[in-house]
C-alpha cells in the first residue's frame, strides 16, 4: 500500500478456492485441462462453421459468435488464475483487478444478450419458417451481433464505474479466485448503499429480464413444436431446442443466483463462480456438437481434409 493523505490500496490479494498446496495443485491442473478443451473445442466450431460453406446460416453464424465469446469469457478469468495457483503471494494490482470486473461484465452481458438472440432465431425458425430467411437475413444477423458486443459493453460500464470509484482503504484480501463486484464492494471503507442499488439494478436486471425473455420464447416455441403434425419435424426441433435450453439453464442457474441478492457472500459462491466462467464454456462446444448432426459431420469433413493436406505434403 502507499500512503498520502490516507492509506489507498495499490493491490488485492486473491485468496482463491484453497490454501492447502495439495488442493492449489489439483485445481491447477483441472483449470489448466479444461482451458485448454475451452480453446480447442471453441476453435474447432468456429473453424468448422468457417470452412463449411453448408454451416453459413443464421444458426450456426450465432453459434460461431456464442463459441467465440465462451473462449473470451473463460481467457479473462483461468490464464490468472492458472498463475496464481502457482505463486505463494496471490496478488492483483488494483488496475488489473478492475479490469478483469470490467471484461468479465462485459463479456459476461454479452453472453446473456447473444443467447437470448439465439432464442430469437429457433423462434423464428420454428414458429414463422416461411419468413425465416427474409426476418434473418445477413444484415439482420450483422445487427444483431453488433448489439450483443454494444449492450455488453454499456453493461460492464455502468458496472464497474461505481466500483472503481469506491475508496478503498484496507483490508485488501479477497475472498474468491477472480475480481468479483459483490467481494470488491465489501472491502470498500465506505458506505456501499447506493453500489449495491446500482449492481442489483444493473447486472439483476439484465439477468432477470433475460431469463423471462428466454423462458417466454420458448413457452412459445415449444407450443408451436408440439403442434407440428410430423413426427420427425417435432424431434428435430426439440433436439435443437434441448441443447440450447440447456446451455441457458447452465449459464444463467448460477448468474441469477449470485447477481439478484445484495453484496452477501456463500459458500457456493466460489464453485458457482468456477461453474459460470470455466465449466460451461468448456462444456458448451460438447453440448453442442454431441446433440448436432450435422455440426458432426462438418467436423469430421474438415478433419478428413486435414489429414489428406498433412499426407499430401509429408509426401
Amino acid at each position: 500500500m502507499t500512503v498520502n493523505n490516507e492509506t489507498r490500496v495499490t493491490e488485492f490479494i486473491l485468496l482463491g478456492l484453497s490454501s492447502n498446496p495439495d488442493l492449489q495443485l489439483l485445481f491447477f491442473v483441472l483449470f489448466l485441462v479444461m482451458y485448454l478443451g475451452t480453446i480447442a473445442g471453441n476453435l474447432l466450431i468456429m473453424i468448422t462453421i468457417y470452412v463449411d460453406s453448408q454451416l453459413h446460416t443464421p444458426m450456426y453464424f450465432f453459434l460461431c459468435n456464442l463459441s467465440f465469446i465462451d473462449l473470451s469469457f473463460s481467457t479473462v478469468t483461468v490464464p490468472r488464475s492458472l498463475v496464481l495457483f502457482l505463486l505463494p503471494r496471490k496478488a492483483i494490482s488494483f488496475t488489473d483487478c478492475m479490469t478483469q470486473l470490467f471484461f468479465l461484465h462485459f463479456i459476461g452481458g454479452a453472453e446473456c444478450i447473444h443467447l437470448v438472440l439465439m432464442a430469437y432465431d429457433r423462434y423464428v425458425a420454428i414458429c414463422n419458417p416461411l419468413r425465416y430467411t427474409t426476418i434473418m437475413n445477413r444484415r439482420v444477423c450483422l445487427l444483431l451481433m453488433v448489439s450483443t458486443w454494444a449492450g455488453g459493453f454499456i453493461h460492464a460500464f455502468a458496472q464497474s464505474l461505481p466500483i472503481i470509484q469506491l475508496p478503498f482503504c484496507g483490508p485488501n484480501e479477497i475472498d474468491h479466485f477472480l475480481c468479483d463486484g459483490h467481494t470488491l464492494s465489501l472491502l470498500a471503507c465506505s458506505s456501499i448503499f447506493i453500489t449495491e442499488a446500482l449492481d442489483m439494478a444493473n447486472s439483476g436486471s439484465l439477468a432477470l429480464s433475460c431469463f423471462l425473455v428466454l423462458v417466454i420464447s420458448y413457452g412459445y416455441i415449444i407450443s408451436t413444436i408440439l403442434k407440428m403434425h410430423s413426427t420427425e419435424g417435432r424431434q428435430k426441433a426439440f433436439s435443437t431446442c434441448a441443447t440450447h435450453l440447456l446451455v441457458v439453464t447452465l449459464f444463467f442457474g448460477p448468474i441469477v443466483f449470485v447477481y439478484m441478492r445484495p453484496s452477501v457472500t456463500f459458500v457456493v459462491d466460489k464453485p458457482l463462480a468456477v461453474f459460470y466462467s470455466i465449466v460451461t464454456p468448456w462444456l458448451n462446444p460438447i453440448i453442442y456438437t454431441l446433440r448436432n448432426e450435422k455440426a458432426r459431420k462438418a467436423m469430421k469433413k474438415l478433419g478428413g481434409r486435414t489429414m489428406s493436406l498433412l499426407r499430401t505434403h509429408a509426401n
